[in-house]
C-alpha cells in the first residue's frame, strides 16, 4: 500500500535561526509589529510503500532520526500519514 507522509522540520527553540530572524525583522519593518518570532524550516513530503499507516509512520520516523533532521539542532513532526 502507498502512503503520502508530510514532515515538518524546524530549528529547536533557543537555537540561532538567522533566516527566521531576518524575516522577523523585515516583517516588523514592513509594518507588522505584532510579529514576535519567525522560524524557518523544511516541509518534506514522502511517498512510500508500507503494509500499514503505522509501519509507514515508523519508517519515516527512522528516516527523520537518521537523515532528515539534525537531532542536535532540529525537531520534526510527522503531520500527516494518508493512503495515496
Amino acid at each position: 500500500m502507498k502512503f503520502h507522509i508530510v514532515v515538518q522540520v524546524l530549528p529547536r527553540r533557543g537555537i540561532l535561526d538567522p533566516q527566521g530572524k531576518a524575516i522577523s525583522d523585515a516583517l516588523r519593518t514592513l509594518g507588522f509589529p505584532q510579529v514576535d518570532d519567525v522560524h524557518v524550516g523544511r516541509h518534506i513530503v514522502i511517498e512510500t510503500a508500507a503494509e500499514s499507516a503505522a509501519a509507514a509512520r515508523a519508517s519515516v520516523q527512522s528516516m527523520c532520526d537518521r537523515l532528515l533532521a539534525n537531532p542536535v539542532t532540529e525537531d520534526f513532526v510527522i503531520s500527516s500519514v494518508d493512503a495515496a
